[in-house]
């Protein structure tokens, strides 16, 4: 790890990344890349040598959490200003109902990206990809919170609030 990936927050890693190797699928190796992601499983997607360079530029160690993360930013067609939830709840009637937003925020690690991925069509494969990814990485109870007060476009209670991951 570089000392200037040392000094960058998750998000921005996982963003630089996603441009570099995902992003603009202009290339015939970025559409490569991005179709074996998307249908690979744990292993295949684990054979792919970006894959392990975002995992070493993260720290990450945890096979099976950067399998995830990438898959899920093999389904992002374009990085938003605004975040997948917040994106999810825009509109009258939401993009994602309500019901389905809940299911999506009540999945487990292992089942999160399943509920990401069947979402993102609602929002034509758009989502803040720095944001998505670091929830994908930290997600826990504050990352679900925050993801349900984002979607009904409400501050979120917390008196302390970390600086944000995603930047």
């Amino acid at each position: 790890m570089s000392e200037h990936e040392k000094t960058k927050r998750p998000g921005q890693i996982i963003l630089g990344w996603w441009s570099r190797e995902l992003g603009s699928r202009e290339t015939g190796e970025q559409k490569a890349l991005s179709a074996r992601l998307r249908r690979g499983d744990d292993v295949t997607v684990l054979c792919h040598k970006p894959v392990h360079q975002l995992a070493q530029a993260l720290g990450l160690r945890d096979g099976a959490r950067i399998a995830r993360l990438a898959r899920v930013l093999a389904h992002v067609r374009e990085d938003a200003k605004t975040s997948l939830p917040r994106r999810l709840g825009a509109g009258d009637p939401p993009a994602l109902s309500p019901l389905r937003f809940e299911r999506l925020v009540q999945s487990s690690d292992e089942d999160v990206e399943t509920a990401i991925r069947r979402a993102l069509p609602t929002v034509r494969h758009s989502a803040n990809v720095a944001h998505l990814g670091a929830a994908i990485l930290f997600w826990n109870d504050r990352t679900r919170t925050n993801w349900c007060f984002d979607y009904y476009r409400a501050v979120a209670p917390w008196d302390n609030q970390p600086e944000d991951v995603s930047q």
